[in-house]
């Protein structure tokens, strides 16, 4: 007979536990759900799952570190199977052990800089409020007082590191008590790199406050390297990305029949694996070419089907349920089909109809209707007197916009300089005058983000930014409301 005693005690060490099935099947239990008595000589282990509570006759059991692995069986020794029992960290100890984590990271910085720099002294390090994500810390030296910050997760962009640098410079540079007059942004190589490109088109004055800091590791230990700052006609050295565009992008016949069910809706985005029928900008159906043979799925996010003769119903009935939910007077507006993918939504709306937006805008339809993975470009239009203009489209606020769209716009400068855009002929022999791109930010007039206008502030005249107002109800009709220029403000 199993020693129940000891696997009582082994369960009862944690409070919080994954069982996990032979089918891979897991379920989050505490151990007061997993239930061991004895019943005619027999040891029986109880657990509940998605089907109920189930009492199995339990042959053994034995220790792979911590995790328990149980042999059990149902009636008659039927069914069985081998049931893992995985020790689960409660949920305020596993945001305390991340929490020191990225600590000792902000530490491992604070020491650096300030081992690196003679006469630096740390004066304090911090987790900033917001998400705990960047590393907030002060330095002193000569009487004077600097910060730096940084990623302590590696996983943030160079937008979201740029504004938050300016939202903490704002607050420190004003404090009556030791004001800060410079702030570094420490990032490991590839992110410093990327750093530096986007402050290349920020303003003289947030370049003399700003800093980017690359941690260079070919030292043991690592050293802090200031890389320079860069005048914004270096970014037109570069190697641009190469162009890939359809020669002739036309719907295939299975697209061309998913498209027929709902034509006023549906629009296609092709990419190097295929076409991607959208509905109002949601994805529901793909498109690939197998061996020579056309082959779709259809489906919402993951749930997809391959089409077959059999199941055209099912697609049918897809496409009616997006006619009802997806559309400007749906039933239920919290419906997760009318709330899903908004910015595709918008998009969807424009490539149909850009002079929604601008009477004078052309759009480039063999561009806007390639997707690459990164990078993307909301949409990318030709203004009548040659301008190229690129479109950034938010229905939320989002603080990163307008790096973002400076961003887009260094990238698509450098293919016009290089005249990569002309020798694509995006705009059918229209030619893209010799002058900077305009950069479009549209959104419903409440969504933008309420620090946009300091933030656009901070990004150098040359490139030139109109924000467009929408009406907040533009899934019936988009409608701009107000229309101003950020430049002129700067």
């Amino acid at each position: 007979m199993v020693e129940t005693g000891e696997l009582r005690t082994l369960i009862d060490g944690h409070f919080e536990w994954l069982l996990v099935r032979e089918g891979g099947r897991s379920f989050p239990l505490n151990s007061g759900e997993l239930d061991i008595e004895v019943l005619d000589d027999k040891t029986l282990f109880g657990f509940p799952d998605d089907t109920g509570f189930h009492s199995w006759r339990l042959n053994g059991f034995t220790l792979d570190g911590g995790e328990i692995k149980l042999d059990v069986a149902g009636a008659f020794g039927r069914d069985r199977e081998v049931i893992r029992l995985i020790p689960r960290t409660p949920a305020a100890e596993l945001s305390a052990e991340i929490e020191l984590a990225r600590l000792q990271k902000a530490n491992e910085i604070g020491r650096m800089i300030a081992e690196s720099y003679y006469g630096t002294r740390l004066e304090r390090i911090a987790l900033n409020a917001d998400n705990g994500r960047i590393a907030q810390i002060t330095f002193a030296r000569d009487g004077k007082y600097f910060a730096a910050m940084a990623d302590v997760t590696g996983k943030l962009n160079a937008e979201t590191m740029a504004a938050a640098a300016i939202i903490w410079f704002e607050k420190l540079c004003t404090r009556k008590k030791k004001p800060i007059l410079d702030i570094w942004i420490v990032a490991e190589r590839r992110p410093a790199r990327d750093l530096q490109k986007l402050l290349a088109l920020f303003t003289g004055r947030w370049k003399s406050v700003i800093s980017i800091v690359e941690v260079s590791r070919k030292a043991d230990p690592p050293l802090p390297v200031e890389l320079p700052k860069r005048p914004i006609r270096d970014l037109w050295r570069e190697k641009p990305k190469k162009l890939v565009l359809p020669s002739d992008p036309r719907p295939g016949k299975t697209a061309t029949a998913i498209i027929e069910l709902s034509p006023d809706n549906i629009d296609i985005v092709y990419s190097k694996q295929g076409e991607t029928l959208r509905f109002h900008g949601l994805p529901f159906a793909r498109v690939r070419t197998v061996l020579g043979r056309e082959r779709a799925w259809f489906g919402i996010g993951r749930r997809r089907t391959l089409l077959t003769d059999e199941n055209t119903g099912q697609l049918s009935s897809l496409v009616a349920e997006l006619e009802l939910h997806r559309s400007d007077s749906p039933p239920n507006r919290r419906h997760e089909l009318y709330r899903a993918a908004p910015e595709a939504w918008l998009e969807s709306i424009l490539r149909r109809n850009v002079k929604l937006l601008d009477d004078n805008l052309i759009l480039a339809p063999i561009y806007n209707q390639f997707r690459s993975s990164n990078d993307k470009i909301d949409l990318l239009a030709l203004r009548r007197d040659g301008r190229l203009v690129i479109i950034e489209l938010k229905t939320k606020p989002d603080r990163e916009m307008i790096f973002q769209a400076a961003d887009y716009w260094r990238k698509i400068e450098l293919q016009r300089r290089r005249g990569i855009l002309a020798e694509a002929d995006l705009f059918g022999g229209r030619e893209i005058i010799d002058r900077p791109s305009l950069v479009y930010l549209a959104a419903p007039a409440l969504s933008f983000h309420r620090d946009l206008d300091l933030f656009a502030a901070a990004i150098d005249p040359e490139v030139e930014i109109w924000r467009f107002e929408l009406h907040e109800k533009w899934r019936g009709a988009v409608k701009v409301v107000g229309r101003r220029s950020h430049s002129e403000a700067r």
